[in-house]
């Protein structure tokens, strides 16, 4: 299953996720803390502390609206 790291109302989240709906692929959220201090997951997984960021089931991390919609499409088109 694909994590998505997100806040509700960002906009390029958004993006992320009406992707992944229009692609019928099932994935789970998990909102991101607002404090910029307690981003130490996503920090963990792609190096920086911004949203959106995927984590697919094989282990592989991506970042960015553009970058994670191009992954998509590539891997699961």
């Amino acid at each position: 299953m694909i994590k998505l790291y997100q806040f509700q109302t960002c906009p390029f989240c958004i993006k992320v996720r009406n992707k992944l709906d229009e692609m019928e692929l099932d994935y789970e959220t998990v909102e991101v803390p607002k404090d910029k201090a307690k981003r130490t997951k996503i920090k963990e997984l792609s190096g920086q502390i911004k949203v959106p960021v995927i984590e697919d089931s094989d282990g592989t991390v991506v970042n960015d609206s553009r970058k994670i919609i191009e992954y998509l499409e590539g891997k699961y088109s």
